[in-house]
């Protein structure tokens, strides 16, 4: 088997295309983009503008130009499809699956979609894609595709393999075959192993499998996903709350989902309030990251404020004010940390999920020991710095700040999960804020009173 190479995308190709393109050098744009997958191409029309895409979607063949626009960023493909003539889109619309082509009509002005689905030549497709549609995107039957493989549990085995070739030429991967009754409801699955082995008169209710799992339509996408995981599925098939089987969820779909999720709490965790890319404009940018941005602000002024308080005890020991930094940075990490290991348990559905006074004591247990420690190696060196007073001191501040930074890490995405934000909030500014105060408040009152101020 020949091993291909991943392409990557230099300089000089880019700018013989871009030559091509303009020359209208049909035969060497061909050529150049022949070896290509529609995967790469699909990165690669990123660098026209949407006229010199459509030109060159114009020279693939269709199935292949289908595959790159289904591959497109969103936002570049609905500039290049709002190029294209409604029956230009429709031609495109044909070689993509259902649920990918409801997706990119989707994002298209709902005259212009019309349109398209008018265009569509194979009236069942149309249908289909009219039905999903219906379906909000972030839900079960929002995100599945009506291509499927089934067959009726009277059937016997010869039917069923040749109803499969029927229904297969328009699937692109087989995972199942799902077995239905006359309503057709969901009964369950039998797999082409089953079917290749079984004598020829046997029937397919004496074969098929009744353990399936399934999802309804109205489940979220995120139910869906963890759904997938725990059972580890390639693809699960959809019903009403009648039971009657519309369509299938396959992995890559499910990929698309998880990366998404992980992205936005990625975004929440560094202080991102909305879904953005580089190439967003300022506006978008700094939209995103200004709320945060202001509240870690306040939260700093806040800070500064408390730190006036205790303005005298600073002027007697001005040693204290060298590990104010220290206090706030050990806090601010333990509590991440610990924000952060309670989200992961919160995304895979395990957290407290057995004993939650056992899990509850674990966290106390880490929280004691990663205290410990610490300030015994702070006690160490500001002892060997300064003396065995603010030795004890600072090392008494921090044993404190770790073990509650560690609760208040722990106890806010709960608190967060409970309320229903999403828990990733708490892994971000919002943690290290509130952190910084409580550091601030517990070294000062500590070294108060161990130093009789």
């Amino acid at each position: 088997m020949e091993k291909v190479a991943p392409f990557e995308v230099t300089q000089e190709f880019l700018d013989k295309l871009r030559e091509a393109v303009k020359a209208k050098d049909e035969a060497i744009i061909r050529k150049s983009l022949e070896p290509i997958r529609h995967e790469d191409i699909s990165l690669l029309l990123e660098e026209f503008d949407s006229d010199e895409s459509k030109y060159i979607l114009e020279l693939l063949e269709k199935e292949m130009a289908s595959d790159v626009i289904e591959d497109m960023d969103e936002d570049i493909r609905t500039k290049i499809l709002r190029s294209l003539d409604p029956h230009e889109i429709a031609e495109y619309i044909e070689d993509i699956e259902t649920d990918d082509a409801a997706d990119i009509l989707n994002d298209l002005p709902v005259k212009i979609r019309e349109e398209v689905i008018a265009n569509i030549k194979d009236e069942e497709k149309a249908n289909y894609i009219i039905e999903l549609l219906r379906y909000d995107e972030d839900c079960a039957g929002g995100l599945m595709a009506k291509e499927l493989v089934k067959a009726n549990v009277n059937w016997n085995v010869v039917d069923c393999i040749q109803e499969i070739r029927r229904q297969a030429e328009k699937v692109e991967k087989i995972y199942a075959v799902y077995v239905v009754d006359d309503d057709e409801k969901l009964l369950g699955r039998v797999s082409l192993k089953q079917i290749i082995i079984a004598k020829t008169s046997a029937k397919i209710a004496d074969i098929y499998n009744p353990d399936i799992i399934s999802v309804y339509t109205y489940q979220s996408k995120e139910e869906v996903a963890d759904i997938m995981q725990k059972y580890d599925l390639e693809a699960v098939p959809v019903i009403t709350v009648r039971g009657k089987l519309v369509g299938r969820i396959t992995i890559d779909d499910i990929v698309d989902v998880i990366t998404e999720r992980a992205e936005q709490e990625r975004n929440l965790m560094a202080g991102i309030s909305e879904d953005v890319e580089e190439d967003d404009s300022v506006w978008v940018l700094t939209r995103a990251r200004l709320p945060w941005l202001i509240i870690g602000m306040l939260g700093g002024l806040v800070g500064a404020r408390f730190i006036g308080l205790f303005e005298a005890d600073l002027e007697k020991i001005a040693a204290l004010a060298f590990f104010i930094p220290l206090i706030m940075a050990s806090g601010g990490n333990v509590g991440i940390q610990s924000s952060a290991l309670v989200v992961q348990s919160l995304a895979s559905s395990s957290i407290f999920a057995a004993s939650p006074w056992k899990k509850f004591l674990k966290t106390v247990l880490v929280a004691l020991l990663n205290g410990i420690v610490l300030s015994l190696l702070v006690y160490v060196f500001v002892f060997l710095s300064y003396d065995i007073k603010l030795a004890f001191v600072v090392s008494t501040a921090l044993f404190s700040v770790v073990l509650f930074a560690s609760l208040i890490g722990t106890a806010i995405p709960l608190v967060f999960h409970k309320l229903g934000f999403n828990p990733a909030l708490a892994s971000g500014p919002f943690i290290t804020t509130t952190i910084d105060l409580l550091g601030l408040t517990l070294y000062f009152v500590v070294a108060h009173f161990l130093y009789n101020l």
